[in-house]
């Protein structure tokens, strides 16, 4: 398939096909966190490098399970040093791509800002322009980067909002899809006032859009059941997804399940169960009961 093709065949699977993104992007300050809840505790690892190869080692078991299948999973979401490695001797983008069928997805920012303004925005993302070269060069389709949003201030959600449009632009620019992720902290007092809020500042950045530009959104699932599907039907969004954002497990799902047409992007929920020590045949069980799950909550 020719690049041009390969790109309109992922941009069809992730506006209409079934399933949900595997967020596989915990990068440097997670990635500790996400390794001891997979059972590698820090003194298994004595620097950064050996760290990132235990974690490519976890993302690796994930991505060549037979549960990890496009049947169920659409797209995933890489960090930067995954971007970077390979599986089977081949680039990982390329191996999901080409052996799984799913589309791959690489996260870009460099974290949060202090808290100001009731939000975190981005921190400046250095060197963004060489990493998406990098990352048009490795065949990856879209990039995922994180705001968050703790309090329904107005004014920091605006900057938050024209903050992730303009660098959506300059990822869009490069031949790839953003996905736009201002995350509502699950936590906040006025959660439902801030969904109300960012849902006004979000169609008023789609609404200045050239008509050929195309975003996806990743959102904390709503108080209110539904209130993101006029965003869903506006004709520059690919997708609305939806992240599990400290809920656990099985009530992301429950929650997901209540909102039509919104799907999960999950990775916490995605990797809960899941052990370093355990068998593969038990590895695989897990992983696939849990992606079923997922999966069902992502399809109503």
């Amino acid at each position: 398939m020719e690049k041009k093709d390969v790109k309109t065949a992922q941009l069809n699977r992730m506006h209409s096909g079934k399933g949900f993104i595997a967020a596989l992007d915990q990068s440097g300050g997670s990635t500790p966190k996400a390794l001891a809840q997979y059972g590698v505790q820090e003194n298994s690892y004595a620097n950064e490098e050996e760290m990132y190869t235990l974690v490519h080692e976890m993302r690796t078991r994930i991505i060549k399970s037979p549960a990890f299948d496009s049947e169920y999973i659409l797209g995933a979401i890489l960090f930067e040093n995954t971007m970077d490695r390979k599986i089977d001797g081949q680039w990982t983008a390329d191996y999901l791509w080409e052996k799984k069928n799913i589309v791959p997805f690489l996260k870009v920012d460099k974290g949060l800002a202090d808290l100001s303004n009731g939000v975190q925005i981005m921190k400046p993302i250095s060197n963004l322009d060489d990493l998406l070269t990098r990352a048009v060069e490795r065949n990856v389709f879209g990039t995922k980067m994180r705001s968050v949003i703790k309090e329904a201030n107005p004014e920091g959600i605006r900057e938050v909002v024209e903050q992730q449009f303009a660098v959506g632009l300059q990822i869009f620019e490069k031949g790839l899809i953003p996905i736009i992720e201002p995350e509502v902290d699950i936590y906040s007092s006025d959660k439902a006032k801030s969904e109300e809020i960012l849902k006004e500042e979000i169609k008023k950045q789609l609404s200045l859009l050239d008509k050929n530009v195309k975003v996806m959104l990743k959102l904390s699932i709503p108080t209110v059941n539904d209130f993101y599907s006029e965003l869903m039907s506006d004709p520059h969004v690919v997708r609305v997804v939806a992240l599990s954002g400290g809920y656990g497990q099985d009530e992301a799902n429950q929650k997901l399940a209540q909102n039509h047409g919104l799907i999960a992007s999950f990775s916490r929920a995605l990797s809960e169960g899941l052990s370093a020590g355990q068998s593969d045949a038990d590895f695989n069980t897990k992983i696939g009961q849990t992606i079923k799950e997922i999966y069902e909550a992502s399809i109503t």
